[in-house]
């Protein structure tokens, strides 16, 4: 296999987990002869310390062009005051925009050596293995109008919610491919007791799951599924939703694993390069310390592998040796230890070439 790795750090501890991760890709191609080749840009905050953007065209056409992209995180406080149109997040909402990608995979899998991590009852968190499949292209992240004006000298903020059948039906379509290969069942959380929008994403949903006769499908609203997150989270298998549905709920669900440093995630498209990255920020308050968990960069580079590259065996043998770490107690301080980002990082080395003997 060969494949061509756009790498962007970003900014706080991206720099940190990313370079973990890159070893264990690394090192997976020493151990099954593939050929990576990865290639460092500038993103985010760093880009705008450097370019005076948070993209370059020549970092978005170097993305556009590789076998897959894998990102830190993005942002800090050192940024907040420059324009919206040029901050660390804008640059992120253009690298998908450009990648074409349509849907940002999150699984939620609680690894049972780490129950007392999770503030859930120990008893709730048996048999959850989640997967969110959160839509983004549409939504109020990207409606227009998007704009502050003053009516009668008060102040007023319009946000746009607009969503077509298009960009539900191909999300929807994502969502129920995948729970053939799980437990065949989909939930498509919406908010259609109160939403127009909603109420074309439960039409919609319905009309693709009919495509579907071997996958059951149910519809939740968004904050009874909120709930149910909680209290009864092993009921989901895959869950489907709309952009900002999808990015509250996913990080409600960090909680089940007991940290966001675990969560991984995959943006893919129509066939185009993915964009792999963990669900957690970049941190400011702990860079630079050689703390911070690396592991869900390493397992988002795990989906990499399954997703991008078309190596389900080598994703698997980086989650085994993930779950053996954990179980060896490697761990970093947001998960009640005191190992460090290397430390961490080259324990997963370890078990990947002990594996490979």
């Amino acid at each position: 296999m060969n494949a061509d790795i756009v790498v962007l750090p970003g900014d706080g501890i991206g720099p940190e987990v990313t370079r973990e991760a890159v070893m264990v890709l690394r090192a997976i191609a020493e151990q099954f002869g593939h050929t990576f080749t990865f290639t460092e840009y500038a993103f985010g905050g760093a880009s705008i310390d450097k370019h005076g953007v948070p993209a370059t065209p020549e970092t978005l056409q170097a993305c556009a062009q590789s076998t897959a992209v894998l990102l830190g995180a993005v942002g800090g406080p050192r940024w907040d005051s420059v324009k919206p149109e040029i901050r660390a997040e804008a640059g992120l909402l253009a690298l998908r925009k450009h990648l074409g990608v349509f849907a940002n995979l999150r699984p939620v899998r609680p690894n049972p050596c780490l129950a007392s991590a999770s503030p859930l009852k120990e008893h709730l968190l048996k048999g959850v293995d989640l997967l969110v499949v959160r839509e983004l292209t549409g939504g109020l992240y990207f409606g227009t109008p998007r704009v502050t004006r003053l009516v009668n000298g008060i102040a007023v903020a319009t946000d746009t919610l607009t969503y077509t059948a298009t960009e539900i039906a191909r999300v929807v379509r994502l969502a129920c491919t995948l729970a053939r290969s799980r437990k065949k069942r989909v939930t498509s959380v919406d908010k259609a007791n109160v939403l127009e929008s909603s109420r074309l994403w439960r039409k919609t949903a319905t009309e693709v799951g009919s495509e579907f006769p071997d996958v059951a499908m149910d519809h939740a609203l968004v904050d009874s599924t909120a709930m149910r997150i909680v209290t009864s989270p092993a009921s989901f298998d895959v869950m489907v939703t709309e952009n900002m549905f999808g990015d509250i709920l996913t990080d409600e669900a960090s909680v089940l694993a007991g940290s966001l440093g675990l969560l991984p995630s995959a943006s893919l498209g129509d066939g185009g390069p993915g964009l792999y990255e963990p669900i957690h920020g970049s941190a400011p308050d702990i860079a630079g310390r050689g703390i911070a968990n690396p592991m869900g960069t390493i397992l988002s580079a795990a989906m990499m592998l399954r997703y991008s590259l078309g190596l389900p065996e080598e994703a698997a043998l980086v989650e085994r040796a993930v779950d053996q770490v954990i179980a060896d107690k490697v761990l970093t301080p947001d998960l009640g230890g005191t190992a460090g980002t290397d430390l961490v990082g080259a324990s997963i080395l370890a078990r990947l070439r002990a594996a490979n003997q």
